[in-house]
């Protein structure tokens, strides 16, 4: 079955304060992004990458590559008003019976682990979500009030979030609504069973300033 690696890149910088976007910014030797790429190329040498950018930021995109001499083959959407509509572009011309994992750019230090792990499940059964466990107490707040948590209940959840390509071609036909954070909530209001798999720790979305040192922390980790 053919891998595809649809990694969404559609970040400004805003949350970061910097007029650079998080996916372009230096992590050890390389931009943010091309470590994403890397590993899912490390995965499967053969996978199809497929990227989503702001159409603004194409042009920066490809000055990097030759800057950096990066030259994997990946082929290039512009992004939308929002993820929903980011992915649904990167769905274009998307092979019958494939498998596609949806990556967050700006999630570098997934492990092989657990990008096999989802790929494995999903080929399976055709959904597969890698999450971690909350390892905080959490509270439920509506107005004024909280109520305590049973944290064991709940996940983290992060990505490669992978499916079979007849799941996700038609759970993106739906209409978009604001409820959709993520893949996983537009499969599952399809009518889709999400089924879940173990994530890996080092797995931290690049967001805010302090995760770029917590990700050059854990980059320097994985080279000892």
């Amino acid at each position: 079955m053919k891998k595809i690696a649809l990694i969404v890149a559609g970040g400004l910088g805003e949350r970061m304060q910097s007029e650079i976007p998080k996916q372009f910014m230096k992590l050890g030797e390389l931009p943010v992004l091309m470590h994403t790429i890397n590993k899912l190329h490390a995965y499967d040498s053969l996978i199809e990458l497929r990227i989503v950018l702001p159409e603004s930021e194409i042009e920066v995109w490809n000055n990097l590559c030759a800057e950096f001499n990066f030259n994997l083959p990946c082929k290039i959407f512009p992004g939308g008003e929002t993820r929903f509509h980011s992915v649904k572009n990167g769905l274009q011309n998307l092979p019958s019976s494939s498998i596609v994992g949806i990556h967050d750019g700006v999630r570098p230090l997934v492990s092989l682990d657990t990008i096999a792990r989802c790929f494995q499940l999903a080929e399976k059964n055709g959904t597969a979500v890698p999450v971690i466990p909350v390892s905080e107490s959490i509270r439920r707040v509506d107005g004024e009030d909280s109520v305590s948590e049973e944290r064991s209940k709940f996940r983290l959840i992060q990505t490669p979030q992978v499916f079979s390509s007849e799941i996700l071609l038609d759970a993106y036909n739906l209409p978009f609504e604001e409820t959709f954070t993520d893949d996983a909530s537009v499969i599952e209001k399809a009518g889709y069973k999400i089924y879940l798999t173990k994530g890996n720790e080092e797995n931290i979305k690049i967001t805010f300033p302090r995760d770029l040192l917590i990700a050059e922390f854990f980059l320097e980790q994985m080279k000892k």
